[in-house]
Parts: structure tokens; sequence; C-alpha cells
């Protein structure tokens, strides 16, 4: 992969789009002393849909070097327990549910050949880099299955629901995770215009609640609106309630990633939102904004500063973006679609970098 020096931030990743190998599903990961991971997947025609890479950086961001490529996995989270490094998503694009763990900061990761050893769900599934969260004794990651009712159309037939961990258990074991259930939305809702649900955020609310926090689907003008589906207290089941389930919130249209940070007392994410749809080209689908946002309660949202623009919207885009605090900042990487030496990206969606990026001292924002 040639690094060229066009998008904003940090280069991590570069793919001409000539390739049709198109860059997704970012994660970061910070593991202290300057040293970050970053990972992402591949997709497109010139992939099986099924590749992930790994990347190292030892000088907070400044300088990368892919470290691992990983045949089998995808749409998947960095994340750091009990002194070992994971990656967990799918194997491929609506596939098995796998982990895997590295020992060494990254180098070298197990392989998920069966469920002792990583597999941990056969089926169909999806998913997107969003948070691993441990609460009450667990971890907690959101997923969707493929199972629900209706036809192929993309989002119909996602079912949303968690799997979780005790936290002193072997990850790597199928036995180890159970399941909540899952759980299809209902295309009446929000006055029929619901496709699907999607790409959901495991969040504890102020009342101390586990729910999942997802992105909906519709083809409708603002307001877009995120949905709260809530945990049981045993971890096995799930409720939703579509008259107040649904929450409006800059952005939910497409993926978020929501986390909760203590010094501040908020919810916060990085979103593209989109003020005016009807002045872009792509309308409410564009991802040529990234904007700050926050929530005391995951019920109001506030706005804070655009961190990424570019005025075309059609081929340029900063998007799935993940991110993490660090400090005063937080870090992010972004699915990214630029200009560079070899004609710039084939969409918005088909994207050609993945690249970095800092917020310094993001709590002052919030007056």
């Amino acid at each position: 992969m040639e690094t060229v020096e066009h998008a904003p931030g940090s280069v991590i990743a570069h793919v001409p789009a000539a390739e049709k190998q198109y860059v997704g599903s970012p994660t970061l990961l910070a593991l202290g002393d300057g040293v970050l991971l970053a990972a992402h997947d591949l997709f497109g025609p010139g992939t099986g849909f099924d590749t992930a890479v790994v990347h190292r950086s030892e000088d907070d961001g400044t300088t990368w070097r892919a470290v691992a490529t990983l045949h089998g996995q995808f749409w998947s989270t960095l994340f750091q327990h009990d002194g070992a490094l994971y990656l967990l998503g799918t194997a491929r694009q609506n596939g098995d549910v796998v982990i895997r763990r590295s020992d060494d900061g990254g180098l070298t990761w197990t392989d998920p050949v069966d469920e002792a050893r990583g597999l941990l769900r056969r089926g169909r599934y999806h998913c997107a880099p969003t948070p691993v969260l441990e609460h009450r004794g667990r971890l907690w990651r959101a997923f969707e299955d493929l199972e629900g009712p209706g036809d192929a159309t993309w989002g119909r037939s996602f079912r949303a629901g968690m799997l979780s961990a005790t936290v002193d258990a072997d990850l790597l074991d199928a036995r180890s995770w159970t399941d909540t259930g899952f759980l299809a939305s209902d295309p009446s809702w929000l006055d029929g215009t619901v496709v699907g649900w999607l790409e959901g955020n495991a969040v504890v609310t102020p009342d101390g609640e586990l729910v999942d926090l997802l992105r909906v689907d519709v083809p409708t003008p603002d307001p877009c609106y995120a949905a709260v589906i809530r945990v049981g207290a045993d971890g096995t089941t799930l409720d939703f309630d579509p008259a107040t389930g649904f929450r409006a919130m800059p952005g939910s249209i497409t993926k978020f990633t929501v986390r909760w940070d203590e010094r501040s007392g908020r919810y916060w994410s990085l979103v593209n939102h989109v003020p005016d749809p009807a002045a872009t080209s792509v309308g409410l689908r564009s991802r040529n904004t990234v904007q700050l946002v926050s929530s005391p309660d995951l019920d109001r949202w506030d706005l804070g500063p655009v961190l990424l623009h570019h005025d075309d919207d059609q081929v340029h885009a900063f998007q799935y973006v993940d991110w993490v605090v660090d400090g005063d900042d937080i870090l992010f990487v972004s699915r990214t679609a630029f200009d560079d030496d070899a004609g710039g990206a084939a969409s918005f969606h088909d994207t050609n970098f993945l690249t970095f990026h800092r917020v310094e001292r993001f709590r002052d924002t919030v007056r």
C-alpha cells in the first residue's frame, strides 16, 4: 500500500481506487507511551470481504506501519483486556462471529479455527467497530444477525442483539459467551420509514441500565434517529418500545461510536451531521463532515465543533469514525475518501484512505 500525503491527518493506509479494494471499518486502540494500534478491513470487488490489516504507531500516530494481515477477519473492534489485545468481529461479510488474541502488541494473532480457539458463533452476523464495554462483571459487544423477517433487502433482515462473557472467562472459548437474543425492527415504525437498525453500541445509561444504541436507516429528512434497546438485568432478554425508544441524534443515520467520559459527565460521539440535506448532492447520507457531539443523558445531544469538512460530498468523505480518549484529547481514525495521485476515491462510500486525527482538549468544547 503506497502512502501519499493529500488526505488530512496522518495517513495510516492508502489503497488506490483502481485496485477495487476499499478501506473499511476503522478501529483504534491506545496502548500507552505513544503506542497506538489501528485496524481496518478491505471491501469491494477486488477483495473477498474477509481480510483485516493491523497497523502500529510508536510516535503518537505521526507515522504508521502495517504489522499484520489477517484473513478471515472483518468488521472488527480492537480492545485490551487482562493484559492481552483482542480483535472481535466477523470472519467475513455476513459471516461467523470470531475473536483473535495477541500477546505481543499486535504483531501476531491467534487463528479462530474452531470453537475452542476463537470461533464464537456460526451463522450470518453483521456489526461494525463499536465498543466492547465492561459492565457488571461482563464484557459486552453489539452484533446483528441476518435472520429477521422479510426479503434480502439490505437492512430488513438485521436483528439487533449482544454477546457477552464474564471478565475472567477464556474469551477464545465459544462456551464463555452468551447472547441476549436478537430483535428485528419493524418497517411500520416512524410512519413506515424504517429500513433497518444496525451497528449497535453497548452503552450504560445514567441510571445504570445497559442498552444497545443503534444507527437507524430511514430515507426521510432530519431529524435522524437512534434506537435504544434495553437489555434485561439477566443479560438474556431485550425490550424495545417504539413509542419511546427512538431518540433524535445528529448523524445517526450513519455509523457512530458512543462512549461515556467520566471527567466531563457526558457521552461523546463523532458523527456525520448534515444540517441541510437539501443543499447536498448526497442528501442526508452525506459523509463529508465530521462533527463532535455530546450528551448528558443519551436524549439531548449538543453540537460541538466541526472537525473535518470538504465542500464536495460525492467523492470526499470522513466516516465510520472510531475514537478513544487520551488524557485531555480524543484520538480518532476515519475511513476517508480523498484526493490522491491516482485519481482519487471511487466514491464517497468506496474510500481510499485510513487516516488518524487528534482533537485537543475536547472537553473544553462544552460551555
